[in-house]
């Protein structure tokens, strides 16, 4: 029970402690309002049901680093709590005589809780402290030289102390006061470990252990009036922002959908991202929901083959920008330096392959992918500063459509002497089969066209593609930063498409899938897209489409392992079915240690099939191939033409006997007949 002086100290410290608090939220309110666009509160409607489980379990944690995840899941459980416990501790402290929620089976309930999380959380904040700074965990940090905030490498180190020092504090106090209490009183069943340890201090006078129950709680609730101002500029804000990112982030088709720039606004004189400002208002909010674990940067296949890309660091660099330049933001001030001054270096940007690793992967749902993209559209649209190899695969794009600049009327070459019906010949098919450039134009890619051929021609369905009027869907130009060439492609694709009015189209690229389905919307073109592997799984499924059991595929074949592309698994969530065609194969499947959702890219995304790979200690396709080597497999199984391109360069550079082969390949093999 507070005295009277205490009661009114305590309220002026309250007083005190909001007053800065709310100046910080004032700011970081003013900061996100300069952000483009503004959030769509009705999405909440659809999340208050789904998210707030998803949150309160701390599900996204577990995707990865289990014991680490448990320990900081106690805490935030714990912490949930003793928002109740500390409202508790407070109205006991004003009123005398008070017993929260009663003595009955509820307080009894109530107590239970206190106490154990009391201890959960002090065992999580010990783990976490133990992993941070007695074991260093190499996780927890970047390369010496990725770019990082001067102010970050100890800023963190700082920030962590300090949190875990208040949280240990602001728990221990509250606990031992607790036993204190227990002491003079005699132990409670309900609070089984602060009983355990009462007996420690029965031996004290009833003075020193009511003087230590009062100090403990002052040192409980007066941590926290010291704590909340300091908290909103510590990484630890991310325990407001995460559930907030979750709850209002804008609804995508994909992780890797992209938003439309509009050329026709006049007004607009500047495209993509050059400074802090110029983010949307919810990519902002990604610099304060970051929680810093770098997660995303142990995913990142540039980071993990020696670029210097740091995702993480992406996030981090923009927060303590904030930190100390915030101020002049949230005034309507120009920041003082471009994104890429501070935030990410031109070799870190143009070394993303947009896979979509760090998005899926965070914990808070943050996308730092996002960020990347649209500092590569500045760069090209205003600066016109771009890898000069893409320059190749752009004038392609513009002049032929097709980045391998390969001539329209050589688009169906490929299926010279097999029965291929055109649009013209069919002009309402059941399926429309986009092709896709590489298909259509590479070598080896060609071998898949052909086998997709024979698997449609076997089960007689009724097909047609495009032919001579196929053009690239854009995707390279998009995710080079090329929007204005992106939006001439898409916007001629839909026109030709919506004359067409296909039922359904199919595609041999998940680059393609993800394109048609999800990025044209945004121009009026609206699709049923279905990959390839998907429409194998539905002909096996439906007994259209029949295989040899006793039919070898070429050289006997013991095992197949599968590579999951990024474009189809990640940002498609497109996973079973290719395993499912695999599996129809009667031939033994071991699953890649990587896989599924957390597949590692093959290297060829965002663009950087058309350049040459940044500067790093290995190639991504050579990484992605190793660990494929590895499970002693016969046959890797692809199911995207990139791919394919990418991991049969690194099976000829180490002159390995593995085959590269993708699903159409290995099912056309198999027909019968």
């Amino acid at each position: 029970m507070l005295t009277m002086p205490e009661k009114i100290i305590f309220i002026l410290a309250v007083l005190l402690s909001l007053t800065l608090t709310s100046l910080a939220v004032r700011r970081i309110v003013r900061i996100l309002q300069r952000g483009h666009g503004r959030p769509d509160w009705s999405v909440l409607k659809q999340r208050l049901l789904s998210i707030p489980p998803k949150i309160l379990s701390f599900q996204p944690l577990f995707r990865f680093r289990l014991l680490p995840s448990l320990f900081h899941a106690l805490i935030g459980w714990g912490f949930l709590y003793f928002i109740l416990v500390n409202l508790g501790d407070l109205l006991q402290g004003y009123i005398h005589g008070y017993q929260f929620l009663g003595t009955g089976t509820i307080g009894n309930l109530y107590r239970l809780g206190a106490d154990i999380f009391s201890v959960a959380v002090l065992v999580g904040i010990s783990g976490m402290l133990f992993r941070r700074f007695i074991l260093r965990s190499g996780y927890l940090t970047a390369r010496s030289e990725i770019l990082l905030h001067p102010k970050a490498r100890f800023g963190i180190k700082r920030d962590s102390a300090i949190v875990g020092a208040f949280v240990s504090l602001h728990v221990a106090s509250r606990f031992l006061g607790e036993s204190f209490k227990l002491a003079q009183l005699g132990s409670d069943r309900w609070q089984p470990f602060a009983s355990f340890i009462s007996p420690l201090w029965r031996h004290w006078s009833t003075t020193a252990l009511t003087i230590g129950e009062h100090a403990s709680l002052w040192a409980s609730l007066g941590l926290i009036l010291a704590f909340l101002p300091y908290f909103l500029y510590s990484k630890h804000i991310h325990l407001f922002f995460a559930p907030l990112n979750f709850l209002l982030k804008p609804p995508r088709r994909s992780i890797g959908e992209l938003s439309r720039l509009d050329f026709t606004d006049e007004s607009i004189e500047t495209f993509g991202v050059s400074h802090l400002e110029d983010l949307g208002w919810e990519q902002l909010m990604d610099a304060y929901a970051c929680i810093m674990c770098n997660r995303c940067q142990q995913v990142c296949p540039a980071y993990n083959t020696g670029k210097v890309l740091s995702p993480a660091a992406l996030e981090i660099n923009k927060r303590y920008f904030l930190n100390y330049f915030g101020s002049k933001i949230a005034k309507g001030e120009t920041s003082p330096q471009t994104m890429v001054e501070f935030a990410i270096p031109p070799e870190a940007i143009w070394a993303c392959t947009a896979c979509g690793a760090c998005i899926d992967i965070c914990p808070v749902n943050n996308e730092p992918m996002r960020d990347i993209l649209d500092i590569r559209r500045s760069l090209v649209l205003n600066e016109n500063a771009f890898p000069q190899q893409l320059q190749a695969a752009f004038r392609g794009m513009e002049r032929n459509v097709n980045p391998w600049n390969i001539p329209p009327a050589e688009r169906l070459r490929w299926a010279e002497g097999m029965h291929v019906p055109t649009i013209d010949d069919d002009p309402t098919p059941e399926i429309l089969w986009w092709v896709g450039c590489a298909p259509a134009t590479d070598v080896r890619a060609q071998n898949v066209a052909r086998a997709f051929a024979q698997v449609l021609n076997h089960s007689c369905v009724r097909y047609a593609v495009l032919g001579k009027r196929e053009q690239c869907n854009g995707d390279s130009a998009r995710r080079a930063g090329n929007e204005y060439l992106f939006n001439e492609l898409a916007s001629s694709n839909v026109e030709i498409l919506n004359t067409v009015a296909p039922k359904r189209i199919v595609t041999t690229c998940p680059h393609c899938l993800h394109t048609l389905k999800n990025e044209y919307p945004a121009f009026g073109g609206n699709y049923t897209v279905i990959h390839h592997s998907q429409f194998i799984n539905e002909l096996l499924m439906s007994g259209k489409l029949r295989l040899d059991s006793g039919k070898a595929i070429g050289e006997p074949i013991t095992k197949i392992t599968y590579h999951d592309p990024c474009y189809l698994s990640r940002h498609n969530h497109i996973i079973s079915e290719p395993r499912h065609d695999i599996t129809a194969l009667g031939t033994p499947m071991v699953e890649l240690p990587r896989h599924g959702l957390k597949s590692f890219c093959c290297g060829a995304g965002g663009a950087q099939m058309w350049k040459e790979e940044e500067h790093g200690w290995g190639r991504v396709n050579a990484n992605r191939f190793r660990e494929a080597q590895a499970t002693g497999a016969d046959v890797l199984a692809v199911a995207c033409p990139f791919c394919m391109i990418m991991l049969t360069d690194a099976r000829k550079a180490t002159n390995s006997e593995m085959q590269v082969l993708d699903i159409a390949e290995l099912v056309a093999a198999k027909l019968e007949g």
